[in-house]
């Protein structure tokens, strides 16, 4: 059975943020991952598994090697739909930020 995650609780944990960043240019191992962090691999591989469950990461098999690399159309999800708050919040801190300058 197939857990279906939050993508966005996925995202919240800083840990899985970094594993996202490191994977991001360049394929990775889950051994290569773990060694960026003072975490034990079992606890990096738990984090790998969320992202993996969330369709972040995906994993391909070469050789007897898993490597893991972004998915980068669900990234695309997860931009698109902050876009308008990125707008809004933008909008609020250029209105800001016309108030300040004529006070």
């Amino acid at each position: 059975m197939k857990t279906r995650r939050d993508v966005f609780q996925a995202i919240a944990d800083p840990t899985r943020r970094t594993i996202i960043t490191l994977v991001a240019l360049n394929a990775m191992t889950p051994t290569a991952i773990a060694e960026n962090f003072d975490s034990s691999r079992q606890t990096i591989s738990k984090h790998i598994q969320i992202l993996t469950e969330c369709e972040l990461l995906e994993q391909e098999q070469n050789g007897r090697e898993i490597y893991y690399h972004l998915n980068p159309e669900k990234i695309k999800e997860i931009a698109v739909f902050i876009e308008p708050f990125r707008k809004f919040w933008d909008d609020r801190f250029n209105k800001l930020e016309a108030i300040m300058k004529h006070l």
